[in-house]
């Protein structure tokens, strides 16, 4: 119920700021199950996504979104919760074989089920390599997989902003299901779950436009995170040299200063016994006047 009054108050208002495109919504079932596979590029994909549809997608989320402090993170498990997205666990094994069991029991209800194949956002807005859960995810469920291609998303909420920019028109295009039907009962099959998985990420690229890296997302983050930390070490060691550097100069021209004003002292000083006799006394004889007796 939540979902849908959310919706019903975020629809006008994202539609009047940003006039959001939709095309091939006919491509999802009216019933049913149904998968639906998208791009990541933004935050902002949780809305624009379902925005033209009739039914509501059930998203796999990371389950940061429902653990985070602080008034963003109240607002953020508030509103994942209240529209009834799923928190799963990214770290591998166990975890995600639990949110492959969590996703087919929403398929099993009946319902949309959404999952970004690259298993994150994409850093830099190009469509990385799609890990192979969905893979398994469509073949033990045997529900339709539809392609959703997000475009311009990453325009207006790209990671790491928080406030959305206007004028720019965001656009969702549902592709034709994927069949697969022919792979069914080879779920164990490493090569196979690479193909079904290779054979969405393409339909992605075609529907979105997007460069088209065979890489982990997740991989790339970490090289860059990485990056970014060494050139942030590399700025701090040189802001020190710099530091280091002025603290030199100062000492080095307070010296110079001192230097200067000893020489100042013995020129003064040297000038003094230039004014007196050899004796040191001044030669007051020579002052007398004549005729007077000693």
């Amino acid at each position: 119920m939540f979902y849908w009054v959310v919706k019903a108050i975020l629809g006008p208002v994202l539609a009047v700021l940003w006039q959001p495109r939709a095309e091939g919504v006919e491509n999802v079932p009216r019933q049913g199950p149904a998968i639906m596979v998208s791009n990541h590029l933004s935050f902002s994909d949780h809305f624009f996504g379902p925005l033209p549809l009739p039914r509501k997608i059930t998203f796999l989320a990371k389950a940061e979104y429902f653990t985070g402090t602080g008034p963003k993170g109240l607002i953020s498990r508030l509103f994942f919760t209240g529209v009834g997205q799923i928190p799963i666990d990214r770290s591998g094994g166990k975890a995600s074989e639990a949110a492959l069991r969590t996703g087919l029991k929403v398929l099993k209800q009946g319902k949309l089920l959404g999952i970004y194949p690259e298993g994150t956002r994409s850093p830099d807005g190009r469509l990385y390599r799609g890990r192979t859960g969905v893979a398994r995810l469509v073949l033990e469920s045997k529900a339709p997989v539809v392609p959703m291609a997000m475009i311009n998303v990453d325009k207006i909420m790209p990671p790491g902003r928080t406030i959305p920019r206007l004028g720019i028109r965001p656009k969702v295009v549902f592709g034709k299901p994927l069949d697969f039907s022919r792979y069914y009962g080879m779920e164990k099959d490493p090569r196979v779950l690479r193909a079904i998985t290779d054979e969405i990420m393409y339909a992605l690229m075609e529907l979105s436009g997007q460069e088209y890296v065979d890489r982990y997302a997740q991989s790339v983050k970490a090289e860059l995170a990485a990056a970014a930390k060494e050139e942030r070490k590399e700025q701090h060691a040189d802001e020190k040299e710099r530091r280091r550097a002025e603290r030199a100069e100062r000492k080095a021209r307070r010296k110079a200063e001192r230097a200067r004003k000893r020489e100042e002292r013995k020129a003064r000083g040297a000038d003094g016994e230039a004014d007196t006799d050899p004796e040191g006394a001044p030669d007051r004889a020579a002052d007398e006047p004549p005729g007077t007796a000693a």
